[in-house]
């Protein structure tokens, strides 16, 4: 039987052009295991959306003179575009502004408050006298209390990965004006109990985690074991978000960090809904109905505190009644890919942007590279230097003139047809038996999430094809023993067929190339597209995905001899250092 696996990705702020850094961590990563999971057979249902209520929303609209939802709708826009580019096979991108993610979202807050998570509290909160606001957390930047960070957030440091209150940053700065001094006024909102949670988080979290990152399982198990967690505010003093609720709060809002998450959930429910089976969504998320199902969160490292304590006691809090959610299974966080030494950073201009790259490279070895330097277990610099060398010295070296030469020759001397071999010799064998084995190998380092390691393997093997055609010279033998060269080209064919398959999670497009040049018909993955559907909020622009007349499968099938070639084209495109940064101006 299939898993039901659902793959749930970091929901992005629609504030400005996202950089390669962001999808490097959290956006490639996912669709490259869905891919895997998909031609495996499994479930998948994977989701996101724009976090349309992030202060970086409203930040942005303050400092141009526009409305939130205008900047959303802008950024959204560009954001699904890299997207379709990229190959980024989303079964829903939505975003939080919809009736769907209100009512989940209402419903979470009602069940947390009936069972007794949520509690009302006066909290101390930075007041900006100048700008005459209080000051939500991400409105606040200063110094962290515990790394001593000067850059600091106003909730939790990009350094250290700490949550803290913005009232306990040392020399706490606003981003609304630039007044001197900020005042601390008191106010009421609702808490999150938080301290309530630690107990059950502690006992989950030592449960069958063994296959989890150590960097997140550490850094979890030493925030819930070596502090009582505290509670934390979930609404604030803003216009902009989700309404409360409860009568008589109609001048605050749901704080972005609790309504986020919960688009997890939302977007599942709203994809069930777009798909005419509006229950559909259980078979992944309700316990009572497939307690089987994994959901995976692909998240960079400063996310891992939302999604590894607060978003999974959110759940745990929320099953206290007759219904019970899945708990994630696994939630893969990268490190941060860098730029000139420091994070890639779209409030202080350290980006690449992810669609300009796209309109200067091809989607594939720009998937190629971010896989290539997967942060998964430490940061990485990014250089261009690195990116032409990896492209043009492993992509298209490697892969890519392996398929070329290999094909061309073929065409040329064999009629454009797979031609049929004589008896495979002990080389032969080996090299089919080496490449076949990948099937188990690859597949491997897919399922742990391991994807830079997966990568590497489908190099290796793709280079011991190279290495046997140096053996063979099937472009000498030939002149000498036709029979002995069309077997070398049918071995060499064979393993590019399979490789193919192999290299399809991380190399959709030049993989899908190569299947129609192959002479293999169909779409190795599904259609993406876009529609704009309506709900009482509006309408949005959401991205999905068919598979319905998908044809790839995660099986070594035999290439069938006298099959004809399709249209030959070259896979990947050298890159000139010279010109490379010329192209992004």
């Amino acid at each position: 039987m299939p898993t039901n696996v659902l793959v749930g990705v970091a929901w992005p702020y629609p504030n400005g052009e996202k950089h390669i850094g962001q999808i490097a961590g959290a956006y490639l990563p996912p669709d490259t295991f869905a891919r895997f999971q998909r031609l495996r057979g499994e479930r998948v249902l994977m989701v996101s959306g724009s976090d349309t209520h992030g202060t970086p929303i409203t930040l942005a609209a303050e400092a141009v003179g526009k409305a939130p939802m205008e900047i959303v709708e802008q950024y959204h826009e560009l954001f699904v575009d890299g997207c379709l580019e990229m190959g980024i096979t989303f079964d829903l991108y939505t975003h939080t502004e919809t009736q769907q993610h209100w009512d989940t979202t209402h419903e979470m807050f009602t069940r947390h408050l009936d069972a007794e998570y949520i509690y009302k509290d006066v909290q101390s909160q930075l007041f900006d006298p100048k700008a005459g606001r209080f000051l939500p957390d991400r409105y606040v930047e200063g110094t962290c209390p515990f790394c001593g960070y000067a850059d600091a957030r106003g909730d939790q440091c990009d350094n250290c990965g700490r949550l803290y209150d913005a009232t306990d940053l040392i020399e706490p700065r606003s981003k609304l004006s630039d007044a001197s001094e900020l005042e601390t006024r008191e106010t009421e909102h609702f808490f999150l109990d938080m301290g309530r949670m630690n107990g059950p988080l502690l006992e989950w979290m030592k449960t069958d985690k063994e296959h989890w990152r150590p960097n997140v399982r550490n850094f979890t198990l030493g925030q819930l074991g070596l502090e009582e967690l505290r509670g934390r505010p979930i609404t604030r003093d803003i216009a902009w978000g989700v309404t409360i609720p409860v009568e008589g709060y109609d001048d605050k809002r749901i704080y972005v960090w609790y309504d986020a998450v919960i688009g997890y959930l939302s977007a599942a429910r709203e994809w069930a809904e777009l798909d005419g089976e509006a229950a559909a969504w259980r078979e992944w998320w309700d316990a009572d109905v497939n307690p089987g199902a994994r959901i995976y969160n692909f998240i960079g490292k400063d996310n891992i505190p939302f999604h590894t304590i607060i978003w999974p006691g959110m759940l745990q809090a929320y099953s206290t009644g007759e219904s019970r959610l899945n708990l994630p299974y696994d939630v893969p966080s990268n490190e941060y890919l860098n730029l000139g030494g420091e994070q890639f950073s779209t409030s202080r201009g350290n980006v690449i942007g992810f669609n300009t790259v796209l309109e200067a490279f091809q989607p594939d070895a720009v998937r190629y590279v971010l896989t290539a330097l997967a942060p998964e277990t430490n940061d990485v610099e990014f250089t261009w230097d690195d990116f032409v060398e990896r492209v043009n010295a492993e992509l298209v070296a490697n892969w890519g003139n392996l398929v070329n030469r290999v094909l061309g020759f073929a065409n040329k001397r064999f009629g454009g047809v797979v031609p049929t071999p004589g008896e495979l010799d002990d080389i032969d064998e080996a090299l089919l038996d080496e490449v076949r084995s990948g099937f188990e190998s690859v597949a491997d380092r897919y399922e742990a999430v391991q994807l830079r390691a997966a990568l590497i393997e489908c190099r290796r093997l793709s280079q011991r094809v190279n290495q046997y055609l140096n053996e063979k010279a099937p472009w000498t033998l030939v002149k000498t023993d036709e029979a002995a060269a069309a077997t070398a080209v049918w071995v060499a064919l064979q393993a590019i067929d399979w490789l193919r398959i192999l290299w399809s999670p991380i190399l959709p497009h030049s993989s899908q190339s190569v299947h129609e040049m192959l002479g293999r018909e169909g779409p190795l993955f599904g259609r993406q597209y876009t529609e704009t559907v309506s709900d009482a909020r509006g309408s949005h622009l959401v991205l999905r995905y068919d598979h319905t007349d998908a044809v790839g499968t995660w099986e070594s099938s035999e290439l069938t001899p006298g099959t004809a070639f399709g249209p030959l084209v070259p896979l990947f495109e050298k890159l000139d250092r010279e010109t490379v940064e010329d192209r992004l101006r």
